[in-house]
């Protein structure tokens, strides 16, 4: 079985939306500078698109230490990250995730667009701030999977493959056939990835990806035409994988199962 890199994706800061790179370095934590912020509310809380949807129509790109964040209005707020107070915060219940919050003007502009004060926090460990933290560094689905959703869902033409947020879309492979990659070596480029397990779905999946508003019933769709697979969680839809070898990935590079 072989396929090719369909698209790679990333975020600066967590629930932003996502940005597309035409290569990137796969290293032992996923892709650098992925994922490398999150917000919090008042009260220290994980804020992500489940909870604040319009936060997609802000994304956001870090290098060299400069953070970048690009505004609905078309405005752009970019300046050296400084680090404030240290803080940890619970992520979905599972884990706590040690960071720093962030100076400067990122987190007004973004509690303006999602209408509730937020703070910027710097996660202190490359991957942290993963849904699943660095053991699940990279995520996969197949764009015939994406076009199956389609059919079932009785949508004229393509799903975008954003609305899922994973790491690499994969063409020229049949509907889900990563729901077999589970525990096997897969090349990506250069690299490696073990896929250890489903992604299991939740209502961010519901939300346009430009807007954030609510436009597809992607849960249902899920759970009425993937009622009988065998899954690690539930509303399965793509895999998240371990970093077995890190390397370098271009979108067209071959992805093979080996």
């Amino acid at each position: 079985m072989s396929g090719s890199v369909a698209w790679i994706a990333w975020t600066a800061v967590k629930s932003l939306s996502l940005s597309f790179l035409q290569e990137a370095t796969l290293g032992p934590t996923g892709l650098a500078g992925d994922r490398t912020f999150f917000l919090v509310d008042a009260e220290g809380r994980l804020v992500n698109g489940k909870r604040v949807g319009a936060l997609v129509r802000a994304s956001s790109e870090v290098d060299d230490g400069r953070l970048r964040v690009h505004l609905p209005d078309g405005s752009e707020l970019e300046g050296e990250v400084e680090l404030g107070a240290a803080v940890e915060t619970s992520f979905f219940g599972r884990r706590l995730v040690a960071g720093r919050v962030v100076e400067g003007p990122w987190a007004e502009a973004l509690s303006e667009l999602a209408g509730l004060p937020l703070t910027l926090v710097r996660a202190d460990e490359r991957g942290a701030a993963l849904d699943r933290g660095s053991e699940a560094a990279a995520s996969l689905v197949s764009t015939a999977s994406l076009d199956a959703l389609a059919r079932a869902a009785g949508v004229d033409g393509s799903v975008d493959g954003r609305r899922f947020r994973m790491t690499f879309g994969v063409d020229g492979v049949e509907a889900h056939a990563e729901d077999g990659w589970l525990d096997r070596r897969v090349s990506i480029g250069e690299a490696v990835v073990v896929p250890r397990g489903n992604v299991g779905r939740c209502r961010v999946t519901t939300l346009d990806p430009k807007t954030g508003e609510r436009d597809l019933p992607t849960l249902d769709v899920i759970a009425d035409y993937r009622a009988d697979v065998e899954t690690t969680e539930p509303l399965p839809f793509g895999v998240w994988c371990e970093v077995a070898e890190p390397g370098h990935v271009a979108v067209g590079d071959r992805v093979a199962v080996e």
